[in-house]
């Protein structure tokens, strides 16, 4: 019969194999989410993808009748990231956009004033199929603000959705630094 102190050496060992085991499944899961699994997506997203868009500003998934382009950027430990879709839809009524909850882009003022300023500094070379901020900011364009997050007197993160009813295009950009 073996002693308890070789019954304990056994566990320990045991325990040990177990951790390092355990530590070199994460540190592997790790590396992939920080290298190899964290990179841009370019137009892989579908229809299923961008549903909440639609939902979050109450016009509905129903109408998508197709994702344009899509742009998914790698994460930053921190959730930094710029996530962006055109979305064609397949009606859209001004009647709809005159409520409250949304607002004309040549009328924006405030902190969505702000939060369209931020946005129109990420139109880069990733995403040149959107609108420019000029754009965003014409009669022909009204926004709907998901969220924009503050860290003192500036926007650090947005989501907007913005549609273009002439053509039934909405665009979602979401933002985080």
């Amino acid at each position: 019969m073996k002693s308890i102190k070789e019954i304990i050496k056994i566990l320990l060992i045991g325990w040990g194999i177990l951790c390092f085991t355990g530590a070199i499944v994460i540190g592997c899961i790790l590396l992939y989410e920080f290298t190899l699994g964290n990179r841009p997506r370019i137009g892989n997203v579908g229809a299923k993808d961008v549903r909440y868009v639609l939902n979050w500003c109450r016009l509905g998934d129903n109408r998508i009748k197709e994702v344009i382009h899509s742009y998914q950027s790698s994460r930053s430990f921190t959730g930094d990231h710029l996530d962006a879709y055109a979305i064609k839809i397949s009606n859209v009524s001004i009647s709809e956009l005159t409520n409250p909850d949304w607002c004309r882009g040549d009328k924006v003022e405030g902190i969505l004033n702000d939060a369209l300023t931020f946005t129109g500094a990420w139109r880069n070379q990733e995403i040149p199929w959107f609108p420019s901020e000029k754009e965003l900011r014409s009669k022909e364009i009204y926004v709907y603000p998901w969220s924009i997050y503050y860290h003192g007197t500036r926007p650090t993160a947005v989501r907007l959705i913005f549609v273009r009813p002439k053509d039934c295009m909405i665009f979602f950009i979401s933002v985080k630094t």
